[in-house]
């Protein structure tokens, strides 16, 4: 991308640049990871000064975030088109986990989010995700409602239980890649039973089904 980028001085230009920033950001994010993540590198790939950079996000974590905000809306979006009726708790919990996993972003940045992200940011852009969530969880929320046969507030518990599960599940995960090697039946079994995916369908199913007995579950 050229680095000789025409200051952007229009609200739409200035719109336009912020997600070209965001853009390379989220490029660089899958291909390094959160710990490798440069802001020098950022504004060489965005093709900015990285001075320019500090005008539209204060601080790395505020990059973070606002990338955290955009991949949760675009996750949850996917995930609710993929929701159909009639529909058991085991597919429900495993189009959760397949389109939350498929996006590459969302679950890295929410398993950072409350343990590092969040700290370095102003309050006002905290606030502002924060409604986001809420927003999202909202409708999330009302539409699987009706697929598992909850009332709101259940599904609003659920919901937001399964980000949770979603965070702790996906550590499981941490191990060696032994993709291509020859693995002892025992061993594979063992593996597999340990998936971040196995953890996690088993669990969901087991944590909806214990909303849904609950008369009263905590608002």
């Amino acid at each position: 991308m050229s680095s000789n980028l025409k200051r952007a001085r229009t609200e739409a230009q200035k719109d336009f640049r912020r997600q070209q920033i965001l853009d390379a950001a989220e490029a660089h994010f899958r291909d390094v990871g959160y710990e490798a993540f440069s802001m020098g590198n950022l504004a060489k790939l965005a093709g900015v000064v990285k001075g320019t950079l500090y005008l539209y996000f204060k601080t790395r974590e505020e990059v973070f975030l606002t990338l955290y905000n955009q991949s949760l809306v675009r996750w949850s979006q996917v995930f609710l088109n993929r929701l159909d009726r009639p529909m058991d708790d085991n597919d429900y919990v495993k189009i959760l986990y397949v389109t939350a996993m498929a996006d590459g972003s969302f679950v890295p940045l929410l398993a950072r989010l409350e343990h590092v992200i969040e700290h370095n940011v102003a309050i006002e852009r905290l606030v502002e995700s924060k409604r986001i969530f809420i927003d999202r969880v909202a409708k999330i929320a009302e539409t699987s409602a009706a697929i598992l046969g909850l009332n709101q507030p259940q599904a609003l518990e659920v919901v937001r239980t399964m980000g949770v599960l979603l965070v702790g599940a996906t550590r499981a995960d941490q191990g060696p890649s032994l993709q291509g090697e020859a693995i002892p039946a025992d061993v594979q079994a063992l593996i597999e039973a340990f998936s971040s995916e196995n953890i996690f369908i088993k669990n969901a199913c087991r944590i909806i089904a214990g909303v849904r007995a609950d008369a009263s579950p905590a608002e």
